[in-house]
């Protein structure tokens, strides 16, 4: 269901960050309501955007349709070389932080042990995901159950603190008592930081395709799941100051471990578990759908040939397996965890406003279009008002951050002439990009099983991959 895409390890990363900028427990709370609001707006944009334009591939898909292939080629590119590395690098820190704060409880990890950590657990997913399609759906489906056991947890536990009279941080007088003096870019940061939690409530776009009765279930899943999603952030957030004082959270490098040893006792030990197991689960579920999103842009002739080859005898996307790991590796060595969350939601704020601003001018260009759902003219437009004056204030507060990703996005536009536009490019460019000496066509028929493997009847000796389009011609 589409709340299991939303849930997951960000909100047990984004609580310090958005408290950080907000300024006071009463306007973080504020914030995390109004990003679930926020969320609710998009996906009902997307809602129409899916069923007008009934493609898999979400963002990419409809930008490229609606505006072309260059402004989707910097939609990839960001994606690609921003995007999910970086959200892959935040979590896959989370994880290292989760796991190794109990050994040091009294200061911070240091910063080899962390980054080592993360790379191990980058690394091995990377081989689980390269080795068996199977073994990394069963990762997903089993840690799954860390991220919901924790969330539990904590809601509970911090309910039955405010049952016994534990809410000072809470009362109003106390609440909106301002630790520093809030700023325009800073609320702007915060949003940026809860944003990052709410990640995922635009996953169903990406398999559009699958859905059955896109009409019917796309609003359906997004009148339930964002409530419910923007409920538990709320709920956790309030029973972290259950017991939290907010200079406590703000001082805790795993705020959901603190919470724990305050207050479960010799049980304690569950939270850093659990976390770990959702940051885990987390980690393999980026990088198999980041891949796939190499993949896919290799499929349209939007990235190097050698992105959309799949291994013969394990069906996984090994090439571009591997270029996600090398980009998350790199990243993890570039800043800490809050930077790069402010890194990656401003490009995906970004994006979002962008595919959003496609609407309305797919509604312009083809208005008598058929369109099953069609959303009232004020939600885009309030979606895009939001989104200006946040990115904007954003730019204006973290203007290196922000700009960086800026620069990297339009680094891809002598990228996209070079390696798609440019057709009769000398050899040694084609080589570089992978289009000169492409394998002949495989005689190879593979049968899909229900456990989601494929058996190779006949293939050429001596051959280790072969590219998607192959598939997908013989399959037609």
């Amino acid at each position: 269901c589409k709340e299991s895409n939303i849930i997951g390890s960000g909100i047990f990363i984004s609580p310090k960050g958005v408290l950080d900028h907000a300024g006071s427990v009463g306007f973080s709370l504020i914030v995390w309501v109004l990003g679930g609001g926020i969320c609710a707006l998009g996906s009902l944009c997307y809602a129409e955007l899916g069923v007008t334009i009934p493609k898999s591939g979400g963002d990419y898909s409809y930008v490229t349709e609606i505006f072309g292939g260059l402004v989707g080629f910097l939609l990839l590119w960001s994606a690609v070389l921003i995007m999910y590395p970086t959200t892959l690098a935040v979590i896959a820190l989370t994880f290292s932080n989760y796991v190794l704060q109990p050994a040091f409880p009294n200061c911070l990890p240091p910063y080899i042990a962390t980054r080592l950590l993360s790379t191990t657990c980058v690394m091995f997913l990377t081989w689980v995901n390269c080795s068996s399609v199977r073994w990394g759906t069963r990762i997903q489906d089993i840690f799954t159950v860390g991220k919901l056991l924790a969330l539990v947890l904590i809601i509970v536990v911090g309910m039955v603190q405010i049952a016994n009279g534990h809410y000072d941080a809470l009362e109003p007088q106390t609440a909106f008592e301002f630790i520093k003096d809030p700023s325009v870019g800073q609320i702007a940061l915060a949003f940026l930081q809860a944003s990052f939690a709410y990640s995922g409530w635009n996953f169903l776009n990406y398999v559009t395709e699958e859905v059955v009765e896109p009409r019917k279930n796309l609003p359906r899943a997004i009148y339930i799941s964002i409530p419910l999603v923007t409920l538990v952030y709320t709920l956790t957030n309030i029973a972290y100051f259950s017991s939290m004082s907010p200079q406590e959270l703000l001082d805790s490098n795993a705020v959901a471990v603190t919470f724990g040893e305050k207050l479960l006792g010799v049980f304690s030990w569950v939270m850093p578990i659990s976390v770990a197991l959702s940051t885990f689960g987390g980690i393999n579920g980026y990088l198999f759908t980041s891949s796939r999103l190499c993949f896919s842009g290799a499929r349209e002739g939007h990235l190097p040939y050698l992105l959309a080859m799949i291994h013969l005898k394990s069906c996984t996307p090994i090439p571009a397996l591997l270029v996600c790991c090398t980009a998350t590796i790199v990243i993890l060595c570039i800043g800490d965890t809050h930077n790069l969350i402010n890194y990656v939601s401003f490009i995906n704020y970004l994006s979002y406003g962008v595919t959003i601003a496609g609407l309305l001018y797919y509604r312009w260009k083809k208005p008598k279009l058929v369109r099953p759902i069609k959303v009232n003219l004020l939600v885009p437009c309030s979606y895009l008002v939001f989104w200006a004056v946040l990115l904007g204030f954003s730019l204006y507060s973290e203007p290196v951050v922000c700009g960086m990703g800026l620069v990297i996005m339009l680094t891809g536009v002598p990228i996209y002439f070079i390696g798609v536009q440019w057709k009769n490019k000398p050899h040694w460019i084609s080589s570089a990009v992978g289009e000169q000496d492409q394998p002949k066509r495989l005689c190879i028929v593979f049968l899909l099983q229900r456990n989601q493997s494929c058996e190779r009847q006949q293939r050429t000796p001596h051959t280790a991959f072969w590219n998607s389009k192959d598939l997908f011609s013989i399959r037609s």
